[in-house]
C-alpha cells in the first residue's frame, strides 16, 4: 500500500473502486513524457488519472525529440507530433505541452529534461510512467538521479508485470516510498494501432480526438511503406 498525503492507493489494482478525486496540490505538476506518436486516448485517460489521483495542478506533455528507446523505428516529423498533442490537450486548462526536448533536440533522456526543468524552478513533479517502461527503468541513463528529482506515478499496462514499491526499494534501496502506483485506467490503445490502421487507410477514430484524427487525414501521416512494417 502506498500512502501520499492523503492517497492511499492499492499498488497494482487494476479492478479498485475509483475514490473521489484528491484535493489538487497548488504548484504541483505531473510530466508525462513519449513519443506521441501519435497521441491517443490512452495517453489522455493515464493523464487525467493521474490528474485527480495525485491533486496535480497540471500536467505537462513533452513530446520526444529523438526517442533514445526506439532505434531505427520511423517517427513522424516533431512538429507534427507536438502539433498533436496540442489539439487533443487544448479542451483541459490543467494540460499544457511543452517543447522543451524538441528545442533541444538529439536523443531525449529524462534525467536532461528533468535538469532543465529543475533550472526552471520546478522542483518534485511526478513523473508519470507505464509499468512496462517502470520495467526498463534501471537501464535508463542515471536513473538514480531521475529519482531525485521527481517521483514516479506509475501506472498499469495490460499483458505487462505488475510492479510494486518492493520491485522498486529492490532496485534502488531507499527509493521505494518515490512511487506511487495507480490503480488504472487499462485502455488497449497503442500508437502502433493507430498508425498501422492510418497505414492502410483505415479510420482512427475513437482512437484519438477528433482533431488529431482529422490532422493525420490532413496532414497524410503515416501513409508511407515504412509504416507498414509491423512496429512496437
Amino acid at each position: 500500500m502506498t500512502h501520499v498525503g492523503d492517497l492511499e492507493v492499492a499498488a497494482g489494482d487494476a479492478v479498485a473502486s475509483p475514490t473521489p478525486p484528491a484535493r489538487v496540490q497548488p504548484g504541483s505538476v505531473g510530466i508525462f513524457g513519449g513519443t506521441f506518436d501519435p497521441i491517443h486516448h490512452g495517453h489522455l485517460a493515464i493523464a487525467e488519472e493521474a490528474r485527480e489521483t495525485l491533486g496535480l495542478e497540471r500536467v505537462l506533455f513533452i513530446p520526444a525529440a529523438e526517442p533514445p528507446h526506439k532505434p531505427g523505428r520511423p517517427v513522424a516529423p516533431a512538429a507534427h507530433r507536438l502539433a498533436m498533442v496540442e489539439l487533443a490537450i487544448a479542451d483541459n486548462p490543467a494540460f499544457a505541452g511543452s517543447d522543451v526536448e524538441l528545442v533541444r533536440g538529439g536523443a531525449s533522456y529524462t534525467v536532461d529534461t528533468l535538469e532543465a526543468l529543475r533550472a526552471d524552478g520546478l522542483v518534485e513533479p511526478w513523473l508519470i510512467l507505464s509499468a512496462e517502461a517502470l520495467a526498463g527503468f534501471p537501464t535508463w541513463r542515471e536513473p538514480e538521479r531521475v529519482l531525485d528529482l521527481a517521483r514516479l506515478a506509475i501506472v498499469p499496462r495490460a499483458g505487462h508485470e505488475v510492479l510494486d514499491a518492493a520491485w522498486l526499494e529492490a532496485r534502488f534501496p531507499g527509493c521505494g516510498t518515490r512511487a506511487a502506483f495507480l490503480p488504472g485506467p487499462l485502455l488497449p490503445i497503442s500508437g502502433s494501432v493507430v498508425r498501422r490502421r492510418a497505414a492502410v487507410g483505415r479510420s482512427v477514430r475513437y482512437l484519438v480526438p477528433d482533431a488529431v484524427a482529422a490532422y493525420i487525414t490532413q496532414h497524410r501521416l503515416y501513409t508511407g511503406p515504412e509504416w507498414r512494417i509491423p512496429q512496437t
